[in-house]
């Protein structure tokens, strides 16, 4: 089994910043790419970030220059730093990491439950 947790969601004024966190627990081998991506009721999921095994990052246009992921691999956690958030972002945040749990095995999806960010204007 492996469970994905975020944290760190809640209500910031236009302007204010937040720092998410997602920790991997349970049967882990080793963590491949992890990525941030975020909803809106009604509307597709929209990829956010992603960070490489390797540490190679990488920005949806929306974000870039705002936005920063991170990750620990000794700890198995991602991190999304928000700076000068807007209300456009508004969403349920997620993560998802490429994990094997075995050695020998694939790598597979697996996704944290989201987090919510409220920005108000």
């Amino acid at each position: 089994q492996v469970q994905l947790v975020e944290s760190g969601g809640g209500l910031v004024q236009a302007g204010g910043s937040l720092r998410l966190s997602c920790a991997a627990s349970g049967s882990i081998f080793t963590i491949n790419d992890l990525d941030w991506y975020r909803q809106v009721p009604g509307k597709q999921r929209e990829w956010v970030a992603g960070i490489s095994s390797g540490g190679y990052t990488s920005y949806a246009d929306s974000v870039k220059g705002r936005f920063t992921i991170s990750r620990d691999n000794a700890k198995n956690m991602a991190y999304l730093q928000m700076n000068g958030l807007k209300p456009d972002d508004t969403a349920v945040y997620s993560c998802r990491f490429q994990i094997k749990r075995q050695t020998g095995t694939r790598f597979e999806n697996y996704w944290g439950q989201g987090t919510q960010v409220t920005v108000s204007s």
